[in-house]
């Protein structure tokens, strides 16, 4: 039988539950909402887990957000700035959610977990492996009473391999991963991204693998585990920094706003300030060269390729920079 969460509440009076605020956004009648129906529990904190629950409830979830008794999600505190005496991070990465408070420590409190996730399509965690199933809240003992439940863990470093004990932090997975190596200007010291990317990747990459199980259950009738890590989502955005190295053994390195396979693409110094611009192509870099009245330089044989253009790196950015020095911003554009 599917209990509405307020006779679960009753039926569990002496659990100690706090109601928190609900954060919401506003929704338009015809907005697209292709998960209206589907029932999430999220029992993750900080970013990556709540980043997923937020853009599945965008989409129409009805999400459930279990945190800690007294506290809170960690990410209450971390102030400022705030919207009144709310935590603006907190509330960039919770909309849509209703939040409730519950010690599933305590016997009481496990057990009102564990009849939501009886009635839940979907629930997304981000504690150490193993951690939850002391509380009879791993994917195994509520299987038991949830054959159809999707159960996505995000972890720092996966469920097994020696890190799968250590927590992860964005700016740690973003190190360990290589993301650090290679964010910054040349010959610099690490430079982390301004907002924490790794988190948001592996947010986004879970709520995929989700969506993906919930059409798989549609033909099978069954959930699965889903097993998303920082570290695993971190290698995968490597991309072609990856790819160059395990093909070619040549690795990453940092080029401030530069790119390793694309000459021009960066940011130029002007009159006023910066101007960011991108040759991804022939085309594109002889619009360059007229915008900057450089037109001799798309025919001139050193930069006739993008191959070449990287090969002569040096020398192309050396002439733009200083033509750059000419101009104000609003007059590039």
């Amino acid at each position: 039988m599917m209990l509405p969460i307020r006779n679960i509440v009753k039926s569990l009076s002496n659990v100690r539950i706090s109601v928190f605020r609900r954060c919401q956004s506003t929704i338009e009648a015809d907005q697209f909402q292709p998960l209206s129906g589907v029932k999430i529990l999220d029992l993750s904190r900080v970013v990556a887990g709540p980043f997923c629950s937020m853009v599945l409830a965008d989409l129409g979830a009805d999400v459930i957000k279990v945190e800690r008794t007294g506290a809170g999600d960690d990410s209450r505190t971390w102030i400022p700035p705030t919207a009144g005496s709310e935590s603006l991070y907190f509330l960039a990465v919770n909309r849509n959610k209703k939040s409730i408070a519950v010690d599933f420590s305590k016997k009481e409190g496990a057990e009102l977990v564990r009849q939501l996730a009886k009635q839940s399509d979907v629930l997304i965690e981000n504690f150490l492996p193993g951690k939850l199933r002391k509380f009879n809240l791993d994917y195994e003992s509520l299987k038991a009473i949830n054959n159809e439940l999707i159960y996505c863990s995000i972890t720092g470093y996966g469920q097994t391999g020696p890190y799968k004990d250590r927590g992860g932090y964005d700016v740690i997975a973003a190190a360990v991963g290589g993301l650090l190596s290679i964010t910054g200007q040349p010959e610099g010291e690490p430079c982390k991204v301004g907002v924490p990317l790794t988190d948001i990747a592996t947010g986004l990459f879970a709520h995929g693998a989700i969506i993906s199980a919930l059409l798989e259950r549609k033909e099978s009738g069954r959930g699965r585990q889903i097993d998303c890590s920082l570290l695993s989502v971190q290698v995968a955005c490597l991309i072609h920094i990856a790819a160059n190295y395990l093909n070619n053994s040549l690795m990453g390195k940092r080029y401030g706003t530069a790119h390793p396979s694309i000459v021009p693409y960066q940011a130029f110094q002007t009159k006023d300030g910066h101007f960011v611009m991108g040759g991804g192509n022939n085309k594109s870099f002889k619009e360059i060269c007229q915008r900057l009245r450089l037109d001799y330089l798309s025919d001139d044989d050193r930069f006739v390729t993008n191959e070449k253009r990287v090969a002569n790196r040096e020398e192309l950015v050396k002439i733009i920079t200083d033509r750059f020095h000419f101009y104000f911003k609003i007059s590039l554009l």
